[in-house]
């Protein structure tokens, strides 16, 4: 599980010790629409024209220098699209804080599939609050000339089916594969620190209806800061508060 300020108190704020912290991201989505070339893309630098497939997960990982005290252990679990392996993905979903789903641009029905995998992973895994885990969702190989879906289906679809928000993207060309994973890592920071404070929050039972209440309340007043990095900041600083 992340744990982002785990232990951050007034009595730590002062100490030079670096602080690790594992963050476990699923890469979901049918089979030959790029998510492996994505995670290499993102970890390693590199695209390769020639991909063996998945076999169940695949896992990379990424180190962060999220501040000056803080590195991040980013797990990428990168998984099988393929049909034989749907029966494995709550094993492979747990302990996840977020999600890429991701489609061929060029392929109607991979677009499709993209409402099953966001059931599925709905269906199987949340966060501690009840809440979906935040999802990103990734229109890959942009760079093709021939589009089956249009902007506005995808922009429409991303609405109505709860993620966070959507992005086109070329792995060939590397666009946009850093802004993505930037995006979700950074919701996935926002979320856990609300997490914490309830968590720390003595006068809350985390399974009462008041810190349901409390939590969903948080998360309006955060949805308030357009930028991502300022709504990191606002939980930053009201945690803080409340270690004081």
């Amino acid at each position: 599980m992340f744990t982002l300020c785990a232990g951050l108190g007034a009595g730590d704020r002062g100490s030079a010790v670096m602080r690790e912290h594992l963050m476990k991201i699923l890469i979901i989505g049918d089979g030959n629409v790029g998510k492996s070339s994505f995670v290499n893309r993102y970890v390693n630098g590199r695209f390769s024209q020639s991909y063996k497939m998945t076999m169940g997960v695949d896992f990379s990982l990424k180190v962060l220098q999220w501040s000056e005290r803080d590195k991040v252990r980013l797990q990428l679990w990168d998984i099988a699209g393929q049909e034989r392996f749907i029966s494995m993905t709550r094993i492979y979903y747990r302990g996840a804080v977020g999600c890429v789903v991701i489609f061929d641009v060029a392929d109607s029905t991979s677009f499709l599939s993209c409402r099953l995998w966001k059931q599925d992973l709905d269906l199987k895994t949340m966060l501690p609050n009840g809440q979906p885990l935040p999802c990103i969702l990734l229109a890959n190989k942009c760079d093709l000339s021939q589009r089956a879906v249009s902007a506005d289906n995808i922009d429409k679809f991303s609405r109505a089916n709860g993620f966070v928000t959507w992005m086109e993207t070329s792995v060939k060309n590397n666009r946009n594969v850093e802004e993505a994973m930037g995006y979700i890592h950074t919701e996935v920071v926002v979320v856990f620190v609300v997490v914490k404070i309830l968590m720390t929050d003595h006068n809350y039972s985390f399974q009462s209806n008041k810190a349901e209440k409390r939590c969903n309340k948080l998360f309006l007043e955060e949805r308030s800061h357009s930028n991502l990095f300022s709504r990191v900041g606002f939980f930053f600083n009201f945690f803080l508060q409340r270690s004081e």
